[in-house]
């Protein structure tokens, strides 16, 4: 059974990339069933890929009701008050870092807790925030944003990297995962205002 802390924190991720996938469905204007797929893909695809890979079958997110509840619920809200949710700055952008923070975190402590060293612990928070995202983009055919946004993956390093930093020195779980939570949406968030990014590819011929 997940403990609370996880999962609280499992449903907040869940609800924000569910509005984040919901909101890049409603602009590639799909229908209901559309968005709500897009809603639900983005909400769980990184932490069922998590549990396949650390033998958590079946995934929590499809034996447990309220993670569909809640991506159900955050679809719904995005297709008929679409245009609240834009009154927000970018909001695919701003849910995306608040989902992404929250999973780097979870999955990596619960990639602890299954008993993996920190370096897998790490990379599996990692995939843990960046899957629902690269998820979300594939299905609407864009390149996702892993592969060409400011520090994406980078930042779901940084704070699953804080989750295992804090285990090693004993801290406080709570703490340990608000630290990387908080580190992981900072440096996330001013990536996107201040425009910083890995170097991109350019093609030396010329060619784009």
């Amino acid at each position: 059974m997940t403990p609370l802390p996880v999962l609280v924190l499992d449903l907040v991720g869940t609800f924000a990339f569910a509005i984040s996938g919901a909101t890049v469905g409603v602009r590639k204007h799909l229908d209901l069933f559309g968005v709500l797929v897009l809603s639900f893909a983005a909400a769980t695809a990184g932490g069922i890929t998590r549990d396949f890979l650390i033998g958590a079958t079946p995934p929590v997110a499809l034996v447990d009701w309220r993670y569909l509840l809640v991506s159900v619920l955050a679809g719904l809200a995005t297709f008929y008050a679409y245009e609240r949710v834009e009154r927000l700055r970018n909001p695919v952008q701003l849910f995306d870092a608040v989902g992404l923070a929250v999973f780097a975190v979870t999955g990596a402590a619960k990639a602890l807790a299954f008993g993996l060293g920190p370096a897998g612990a790490v990379l599996l928070g990692m995939l843990t925030g960046i899957g629902g995202g690269i998820a979300r983009d594939v299905l609407v055919s864009d390149i996702p944003a892993v592969l060409r946004r400011e520090l994406y993956a980078v930042a779901a390093l940084l704070g699953a990297a804080c989750v295992v930093a804090g285990e090693a020195l004993h801290w406080p779980p709570a703490a340990a995962a608000s630290g990387g939570a908080a580190a992981c949406f900072v440096l996330r968030f001013l990536a996107i205002r201040r425009g910083w990014q890995l170097p991109v590819a350019r093609p030396r011929d010329g060619r784009e």
